[in-house]
């Protein structure tokens, strides 16, 4: 593996350039100056000069991860929350992200979800089946037992 070396100023260069093209999480960008050959403490003072000039900016990153999960791939908030987690995003800032999304989008997301699912369950005779794999479906993509419920009860 040929790894280059970065002086700190280059390091910083690269990652204003890095947290210029999307949002990035304070983890993204710690790894990819370790990657860099930078040493513990330039990262931390690399990081608060990023942080400080509006490059990165968690909380603002957690809404951008949490809307896209949300429209784009449709997930639940119980599996954004736990994928925030994992990039060691604050609970203030999950709680924040999680908030942005309009309650309504969210129902109807769940909705959508379900009636695709049950389209697909056409043949499935035994409703204890069909309901359990509606509810395995909607558990998957991270929502709530409660929304997951609500929908059920319909069938």
């Amino acid at each position: 593996m040929n790894t280059k070396y970065y002086s700190k100023e280059e390091a910083l260069q690269k990652a204003k350039q890095y947290c210029a093209y999307q949002e990035r999480c304070h983890s993204e960008v710690k790894e990819k100056l370790y990657s860099f050959g930078i040493n513990k403490t330039e990262v931390d003072e690399l990081l608060s000069e990023l942080i400080s000039e509006n490059y990165l900016n968690e909380e603002r990153f957690a809404i951008q991860f949490c809307g896209g999960k949300f429209r784009i791939k449709q997930w639940g908030r119980i599996k954004i929350k736990y994928a925030l987690k994992q990039k060691q995003i604050s609970d203030y800032c999950i709680k924040k992200a999680l908030a942005a999304i309009d309650e309504d989008d969210y129902n109807k997301t769940a909705q959508k979800l379900f009636d695709q699912k049950l389209k697909t369950l056409k043949a499935e005779k035994n409703s204890f089946v069909k309901k359990r794999k509606l509810q395995d479906h909607l558990m998957q993509k991270g929502f709530e037992q409660d929304v997951i419920r609500k929908l059920i009860a319909m069938v």
